[in-house]
């Protein structure tokens, strides 16, 4: 088994979660397109679904198998949300936003009653902190909010040549060790120019992680299948 199948694995296993009539989140990036097209295949054979999109690229990958994708805009709650991670343990604490849609990615997480991560087995960590943080920024503050992370004990680096879907910038934060999670995204959190980041503490309900073509269940309070 390869990781693009353990991927594959995970996603599906989180798609089988979906109802008939359900508003469902989808997530960006790579673990997620497995999702989209499962969910498709599902459509497909006579599914009802509505679907929010976490980024263009993946309004453009749903709509491709013939998902039909709804404005988040007017969604004050969801069903569902699946979506990938970078890192997560066993807390069901994660970092995301690798693809750079962590604001989006965050508050479809929030708005859903169950949010849904998946990942191949090399995601899984004991504690997270040595994936990248993503920090998006507002563009006019960018060396405040650089030289503000930088007290913070990162490494910053402000992704070239690139703009979120919010039209943002994303400054990559690296830390060695990473302070506890908790106290360092309330840190972040008040920082002035930041608009979002990458530290997923409390939205994540269950985790589908994939091993060597064998797909385990995490659940929020310990319960795994």
């Amino acid at each position: 088994m390869s990781v693009e199948d353990d991927k594959r694995l995970a996603a599906e296993a989180a798609v089988a979660e979906v109802r008939d009539g359900m508003v469902v989140g989808l997530g960006t990036g790579s673990t997620a397109a497995f999702a989209i097209g499962a969910l498709g295949a599902r459509v497909a054979r006579g599914l009802r679904v509505l679907t929010v999109a976490t980024s263009e690229a993946t309004v453009r990958a749903a709509s491709a198998v013939g998902i039909t994708v709804s404005d988040f805009a007017d969604y004050a709650t969801i069903d569902l949300a699946i979506d990938g991670t970078d890192e997560i343990d066993d807390r069901m604490w994660a970092i995301k936003g690798a693809g750079g849609a962590m604001l989006r990615e965050k508050a479809v997480a929030a708005a859903a009653r169950r949010f849904v991560v998946i990942a191949d087995g090399s995601k899984r960590v004991p504690a997270i902190g040595a994936a990248k943080l993503p920090v998006e920024i507002l563009p006019f503050a960018r060396s405040f909010v650089t030289a503000q992370l930088s007290t913070l004990g990162a490494i910053v680096t402000v992704r070239p040549d690139y703009r979120t879907d919010n039209g943002n910038l994303v400054a990559d934060c690296r830390f060695a060790p990473m302070p506890d999670p908790r106290v360092l995204a309330r840190m972040i959190d008040k920082i002035p120019g930041v608009l979002g980041h990458g530290l997923f503490l409390d939205e994540v309900d269950a985790a589908y992680i994939a091993t060597d073509g064998v797909v385990a269940r995490l659940e929020r309070g310990g319960r795994s299948d």
